[in-house]
């Protein structure tokens, strides 16, 4: 695999410092910072109930927690000492449907695993240096089949994990406390088992709807062709 260019020391710049990541934190919108240039631009002041992105935008609600972001400071260490490779082209996103690796560079590699807790996607070679931390091996991992932003809460920037009966949809945790909180509420994962299982029996049964649809279609032409024979019979 060919090291990478100038471009990477670029894309591991605090767009605030503009030098390279210290103690690096990923917003939920995906943009990264150093975690002192975030924290000084935010503010010590938690009583605001609006935090935004000062490169997209995007605001949040509460104040997400800054956490260092343990992929990135190995990336950074590695580009420090020169070890930083790109990833093989193989491995591009092809198709729409793909997703993305959040910690590659350029955001062109495809992903193939998702973390529940980290909430971001990995492409094969992240994935691998992710499970080989201690402390992120017991993370939730799925197939990376949709962007992470489907599956987060827009109101708490957390994971929606419990269905809401009531109301029909997916919620994070804060919304059973809050909005949600006297309705009747399961797992996702048990919902999604439970909606498989009637996809499943309704498949069943629209494919021997269409089997005996199928058949009485081929009674009447059988039917017909035997009147046909018939008439032709006839003097």
């Amino acid at each position: 695999m060919a090291q990478t260019g100038p471009l990477d020391r670029e894309q591991l710049c605090c767009s605030i410092c503009l030098e390279i990541l210290k103690e690096p934190v990923a917003l939920p919108c995906g943009h990264r910072y150093c975690m002192g240039c975030i924290r000084a631009c935010w503010g010590e002041d938690d009583s605001s109930y609006i935090f935004s992105c000062p490169q997209c935008r995007q605001t949040f609600t509460p104040r997400p927690i800054l956490k260092r972001n343990t992929i990135l400071a190995e990336m950074v260490e590695k580009l420090n000492t020169g070890g930083l490779q790109a990833a093989p082209s193989g491995q591009r996103c092809r198709y729409a449907a793909d997703v993305a690796c959040d910690i590659c560079l350029g955001g062109q590699i495809k992903a193939t695993r998702s973390c529940l807790v980290c909430l971001a996607s990995y492409c094969a070679a992240h994935l691998h240096t992710h499970n080989k931390s201690p402390a992120l091996k017991k993370h939730t991992l799925v197939e990376a089949t949709m962007p992470l932003q489907g599956r987060i809460c827009s109101h708490h920037d957390r994971l929606l994990e419990i269905y809401c009966c009531t109301d029909q949809q997916c919620v994070c945790l804060l919304c059973v406390m809050d909005e949600h909180r006297s309705h009747a509420t399961v797992s996702a994962a048990a919902e999604s088992t439970k909606k498989r299982r009637q996809l499943g029996k309704t498949r069943k049964k629209s494919k021997l709807r269409m089997q005996a649809k199928e058949n009485e279609l081929l009674d009447l032409r059988q039917a017909l062709q035997s009147l046909k024979v018939m008439h032709c019979g006839d003097p």
